[in-house]
């Protein structure tokens, strides 16, 4: 075959098509019912009905905002109803930081190596060998470097440049809170443990209080395939349950500083109907991750199905104000 990948390559990136041919890049917005000019332009009179919409077609199910019962269904009506101002100031994985520093202390940051407005105003001779590149305004929009000599820039920037344009609230229908966060690029130290693991405990929280975490293995791993995940209660119990990763069948003891990692959590997490609080705990030293408000913007798709009811019974909501 005359296109080899070396002249020619197809990859997506966000809501873009990537074709490069011969080396020159073309991008072609992929098309959707929802797209995020779609949603840039709904009046928020229309955001229950394309929401409900879109929720059936994502869950295989009609979207009961009257009377929410399933954490997912629940977490449609957060998006709809509980829109704090404060969520876009913790949403934003730059301003947050000075937020963690207030209610808990410096060092559980992540030490930032700098922060820009443009991928083009990037110094990598002044960023080590190893480090992470992140937008601040959404969620998987980042770049592990393990290797800065390996690092393809001009791919790189074909990346960033696309996350830069996105306004994450319309790329999974309404997460509002992503909004008006305006776009940085931020690096922080790379970060894994003495054996060359990472792991992050995912704290998923109803109504101020932590509720189970989400212990998830080697994510930034490259092979994909060695990610895996288990959910334990506060009490370090296994639990059923899991989604989107491999179960993690290990028996696996809770991290030394455990009591400690889970009094963070609450403290974070004290004001909100929900939030996940991500916490990293490396070599027995604990780190701060991420707060966010509508976890796989509310579609997690839960194994098995019936725990989608269980956990949402646990969620209490206040009553819907009157408009």
């Amino acid at each position: 075959m005359f296109w080899t990948n070396k002249i020619y390559r197809k990859k997506k990136i966000g809501t873009y098509k990537v074709y490069t041919i011969l080396g020159f890049n073309f991008c072609k917005k992929i098309k959707k019912k929802y797209d995020e000019n779609f949603c840039r332009n709904l009046k928020p009179q229309d955001y229950e009905k394309v929401l409900s919409q879109h929720y059936e077609k994502r869950m295989g199910h009609p979207l009961d905002l009257s009377n929410p019962q399933t954490l997912t269904e629940k977490m449609q009506w957060i998006k709809l109803y509980d829109l704090r101002p404060e969520k876009t100031l913790l949403a934003d994985k730059y301003l947050v930081r000075d937020w963690v520093k207030e209610k808990i202390g410096e060092q559980y940051l992540i030490p930032l190596l700098g922060s820009w407005d443009s991928f083009d105003e990037i110094d990598f001779s002044k960023l080590p060998e190893r480090f992470v590149l992140k937008c601040n305004h959404g969620s998987g929009m980042n770049l592990v470097v393990r290797d800065k000599s390996k690092l393809d820039i001009k791919d790189a920037k074909l990346h960033f440049d696309i996350w830069m344009k996105t306004n994450f609230a319309y790329v999974n229908l309404l997460e509002l809170q992503y909004k008006d966060i305006k776009p940085k690029i931020i690096a922080e130290q790379y970060m894994e443990d003495a054996q060359g693991h990472f792991y992050d405990f995912k704290f998923h929280c109803y109504n101020g209080k932590p509720q189970f975490v989400a212990m998830t293995s080697d994510l930034t791993s490259e092979n994909k395939a060695d990610a895996c995940m288990a959910y334990y209660d506060m009490d370090w119990n296994k639990q059923e349950f899991h989604d989107t990763y491999r179960r993690d069948e290990r028996d696996v003891q809770p991290p030394l500083n455990f009591d400690e990692m889970k009094k963070i959590a609450g403290i974070l997490a004290k004001d909100f109907l929900t939030v996940r609080v991500d916490l990293y705990n490396l070599d027995g030293k604990i780190y701060f991750g991420e707060m966010t408000f509508t976890d796989s913007a509310g579609y997690t798709k839960f194994e098995p199905a019936e725990y989608d009811l269980v956990l949402g019974k646990m969620l209490t909501l206040p009553q819907k104000a009157a408009s």
